[in-house]
């Protein structure tokens, strides 16, 4: 008993809307937490900037929204409550297309929509016409003697429920593409390459059915990246064209290839797709001891803070001695302001620059504990000065080591993804929005007919009928069978042959 009541109530279509508002709303937090399938590094950044929070937002799963047990509970009992409330319905709506039209109502003239008129014709030749006028116009109509019985607008439950079973369809390929693909991260910088295996990425999501055995043997190196940017007016700086140059080796022993990914033009290798999703400069930082020896030498990733690429860069040197640390800001057009401080007003490389703070100590990296490669730990390192350099510059630490800031070059950040559902599920919506259009256009309506002798020849019409849809009406169905019936005339009555040749008296 019980279990029948759960079964019906999760199969109800209140509870399909109410599952269906809620999967909506477990949706919010992916939109205002950084996910690690889009981006890694705020993820990281958030984890090391409020520890004590994040850990318990990660336990609720806020940094994996999409992935989590409570969202894929909700999906789930979306997809059963929506297939226990369609099939049930498509096999019913079948028996309805099978049926016969309803047989009229003994008073026709109580309904609200009915009219009464008067045909020359007799009774049987008024049902034909009405049949033949309804007929023409695609009704489904049934003649019994003396009535008629017709209805169409079978098409707007049929699009109601292509409508619902797409909805279905589009959450199992979303499911698919869950469960058989896969989706990573990695930021790339000009001159570096990328190969596909699961050791290469900054973050990776496999589905369950997903092995990174499978990924396709590419790989592929980032050899320009262009960023435009609108000068003057009122969107000054906003951007207006990404372009990623790269050599592409489909697989080992090719040749490279000269392919260019740009927004909402990815590269495509075996079925996987490679997405432009960000970008951003790379300084590059030279640190000699004070022996004159290089202890680190590299373009390191900084991560934009606003819409002039202000960002934020860390740098350990932990060949250093003592270790060295390095945070700061790199500005592509450097401003300095009284009460801001310094920030970039552009972001195009116009006017570059290096803003540091060096830390000397223990970088805190022998502990065991991971730690984010854009946040440098200061909690037993002490500050040894800070420094604005432009490109060539150096800076002396008083224990003579040297700090070179050399350039920069530019990094770009890709999705590589691979979704076997997607073109199920774009199929999905396509014929979703052809059933959704169905049931809107379509009304579904009912007509009766009844016929009988009039007193003087002639018959004695009553038509009515009803709209099975809201905020529908039959009058105007009406309206038109009656003009029909109207014009039509009684058939003449064919006169007797004659007798042997001769006419009949």
């Amino acid at each position: 008993m019980w279990a029948r009541w759960a079964w019906r109530t999760l199969t109800s279509m209140r509870t399909a809307l109410l599952l269906l508002f809620m999967l909506a709303l477990a949706s919010v937090p992916g939109s205002i937490f950084p996910q690690r399938q889009t981006n890694a590094a705020a993820v990281n950044m958030y984890l090391a900037d409020d520890p004590a929070k994040a850990r318990i937002l990660d336990r609720l799963g806020m940094f994996d929204v999409f992935g989590s047990p409570w969202f894929a509970a909700i999906y789930l009992l979306l997809f059963i409550s929506l297939a226990g409330c369609v099939l049930p319905r498509t096999r019913q709506h079948w028996r309805a297309i099978r049926s016969r039209p309803p047989a009229a109502p003994k008073h026709l003239d109580r309904l609200p929509d009915h009219r009464e008129l008067v045909s020359p014709s007799p009774p049987e030749q008024a049902l034909a016409a009405g049949a033949e006028h309804l007929r023409a116009a695609r009704w489904r109509v049934i003649t019994t003697s003396g009535t008629l019985s017709a209805e169409t607008g079978y098409s707007r439950e049929i699009g109601n429920l292509v409508f619902h079973l797409a909805l279905l369809v589009l959450l199992a390929a979303v499911a698919l593409g869950s469960l058989g693909g896969f989706r990573g991260n990695v930021v790339i910088r000009e001159g570096t390459a990328f190969a596909a295996s699961s050791a290469q990425f900054d973050s990776i999501s496999p589905g369950r059915l997903f092995s990174t055995t499978e990924l396709p043997p590419f790989s592929f190196t980032l050899d320009r990246f262009t960023a435009d940017f609108q000068r003057g007016g009122q969107q000054a700086g906003a951007p207006r064209a990404f372009r990623a140059d790269v050599s592409l080796i489909a697989s080992p022993g090719q040749s490279p290839q000269q392919r260019t990914i740009e927004v909402n033009e990815p590269l495509e290798v075996d079925g996987v797709k490679v997405f432009l999703v960000g970008h951003g400069y790379a300084p590059t930082v030279t640190i000699r001891d004070g022996a004159g020896d290089v202890v680190f030498h590299d373009s390191v990733v900084c991560l934009p803070q606003d819409a002039g690429f202000t960002s934020t860069c860390v740098v350990k040197a932990p060949d250093a001695f003592p270790q060295l640390g390095l945070t700061g800001f790199f500005l592509p057009t450097a401003t300095v302001d009284p009460s801001r401080g310094p920030y970039s007003r552009f972001p195009a490389p116009d006017d570059p620059a290096l803003f540091l703070a060096a830390w000397e100590g223990d970088l805190g990296l022998d502990t065991g504990r991971p730690q984010s490669v854009y946040k440098l730990d200061t909690a037993a390192m002490r500050r040894v000065g800070i420094k604005a350099l432009l490109p060539g510059q150096r800076w002396t630490l008083p224990d003579g080591s040297v700090i070179s800031f050399d350039g920069y070059v530019r990094f770009a950040a890709f999705a590589v993804a691979r979704d076997p559902g997607k073109e199920l599920a774009l199929a999905a919506v396509l014929v979703a929005m052809a059933g959704l259009g169905l049931s809107l256009s379509v009304r579904r309506r009912r007509l009766w007919m009844r016929a009988s002798p009039a007193t003087g020849g002639g018959s004695r019409i009553v038509l009515a009928g009803i709209a099975r849809s809201e905020h529908a009406s039959a009058a105007s169905d009406l309206d038109r069978l009656a003009a029909a019936l109207h014009s039509s005339r009684p058939s003449p009555t064919p006169a007797a042959p004659p007798l042997h040749g001769k006419a009949a008296p």
